[in-house]
């Protein structure tokens, strides 16, 4: 029976009756199926066997029903596992009439094991003749429509499992992931660095300034807060004597969701005393290139951009690179009033207004060079305001020594020279709680037992975040966040 006449009925309980015959001929779900050959391989073992030749091997497969078609007293079946896909070749004088045709209640979406030699057809299509085969699982649902893929987008990230079972290119995306993952831990334990895992309910959150998911524990009778960033437990980790540190991990933030944004993401942080921030920039763009590699290589096509990841990357400034892009130099205006004033003057309307300083240079760049950033580069030197945890450079206490790294109009990784002033530090933990005051939900918290262990001593550090998620974007050419997270969160 094809797929297709199954659309007409109740499809659920024509697969519920014939798995009940199933269960009463003999076990329907057994336990395991070894040995098993996966399928890539063996198109490559074979590839030298000619078109009507047989092999001789035997071999035992095991794999999803993609496509069954009979012809006369041959039925054949397309099997898929993780590594590929293989044609059983079944006939009925080799089977025998009942096995061969027990093969009619086998649907697409049931999982298949079969025993046989393998060979290629006359038409060139390498294939198992099928000595012996046997259900592993029955499908009860039908798949999506195999040749026309699961297109509907909120199908696929709501039922990942649909799209992971029909679509090669997802699966292959979640392969490479796995691959960036594991390059990246690789480029840093190479370095020295120390794998560490540090709390993800937190007392009092802090690292980054986000808006944080609140929770309840029952027996401490407090709220906890599911963390925005590892960065001050890692800090103390530095403090302790750890000199190379990293995290990679989920981090929460209670905000927004778009094409680059879920509020569950994977962020990796890294803290190496006694470098600079300047040294950390080496580092990420080297680290991003071997994670380059490892799944293709350093030239990639993102959102219809082409762009070359080769290190090094430019470096330039905040100030350089908003006066570049719209004429204005920020380092020459030192009051409110007068930012805006030339934000107005130059025609800037879509430029949101700040109340500070700081945070309006930030608009200033979000809004008119951000989106202009498509190859590979370091913008440097940020407001001290916008950079809680960083050093203030040496000529001008307005900006920090603070980078982030862009590609594509997108922020990809974040790192500071560290502040380790604890006096320096508490005084801008209390400008945070002013901000906090004046109605900003994401200015820091003051966190006394951080200050504490700062007060101990912690050595120059350099330190980094950079986004997971949008790095797998990049490298897999993946056009939004929920494509490169397996389980997006999704309105209800």
């Amino acid at each position: 029976m094809d797929e297709s006449s199954e659309h007409g009925g109740d499809v659920f309980a024509e697969r519920r009756a014939k798995l009940a015959a199933w269960r009463d001929a003999g076990d329907a779900y057994p336990t395991q199926y070894q040995p098993r050959d996966e399928i890539g391989p063996l198109h490559d073992a074979y590839s030298g066997l000619e078109a009507g030749g047989d092999s001789g091997d035997v071999r035992r497969i095991a794999g999803r029903v993609m496509a069954r078609r009979e012809h006369g007293k041959l039925t054949f079946v397309v099997l898929k596992d993780a590594s590929g896909e293989l044609q059983l070749f079944a006939q009925l004088d080799a089977l025998g009439e009942a096995r061969y045709a027990a093969l009619e209640h086998v649907d697409l979406g049931d999982f298949v094991g079969a025993e046989g030699t393998v060979m290629r057809t006359r038409r060139g299509e390498l294939s198992l003749r099928v000595a012996s085969w046997q259900l592993l699982a029955k499908s009860l649902r039908p798949m999506p429509e195999k040749f026309h893929g699961l297109t509907d987008v909120e199908t696929r990230y709501r039922r990942r499992y649909l799209d992971l079972m029909v679509n090669d290119d997802s699966r292959e995306v979640f392969v490479k992931r796995a691959r960036i993952v594991r390059a990246i831990r690789e480029f840093l334990d190479r370095r020295g660095f120390v794998e560490v895992e540090t709390p993800v309910l937190q007392p009092l959150y802090g690292g980054a300034l986000a808006r944080p998911f609140i929770t309840h524990h029952n027996e401490l009778e407090r709220d906890l807060y599911l963390r925005i960033a590892t960065e001050l437990y890692l800090k103390r980790c530095i403090i302790g004597g750890l000199d190379r540190v990293y995290e990679m991990g989920k981090d929460f933030r209670n905000e927004g969701v778009s094409f680059k944004h879920n509020p569950e993401f994977t962020m990796l942080e890294t803290y190496e005393a006694y470098v600079d921030y300047n040294h950390v920039m080496d580092m990420v763009e080297q680290m991003i290139a071997e994670a380059a590699r490892a799944v293709g290589d350093l030239q990639v096509t993102f959102r219809d951009h082409d762009i070359d990841l080769t290190p090094p990357w430019p470096r330039l400034t905040m100030r350089k690179a908003i006066e570049n892009e719209t004429g204005i130099d920020i380092g020459e205006i030192r009051d409110v009033p007068a930012l805006h004033a030339a934000i107005k003057d130059h025609g800037f309307d879509g430029v949101a207004p700040a109340p500070t300083w700081g945070l309006q240079v930030d608009e200033l760049f979000s809004a008119m060079v951000e989106p202009k950033l498509i190859q590979p580069v370091f913008i440097t030197e940020h407001p001290l305001e916008t950079s809680p945890f960083a050093k203030k450079t040496p000529h001008d206490p307005r900006f920090v020594e603070r980078f982030e790294g862009f590609i594509a109009g997108m922020e990809l990784s974040n790192a500071f020279s560290e502040l380790n002033d604890p006096e320096d530090q508490r005084e801008r933990f209390v400008q945070q709680m002013q901000d906090l005051a004046d109605g900003d939900e994401t200015a820091h918290r003051l966190d006394e037992d951080f200050l504490e262990a700062m007060e101990h001593g912690m050595p120059p550090t350099g330190g980094m975040g950079m986004g997971i998620d949008r790095i797998v974007m990049i490298l897999t050419g993946a056009p939004s966040i929920r494509d490169v997270v397996l389980f997006p969160a999704l309105r209800g």
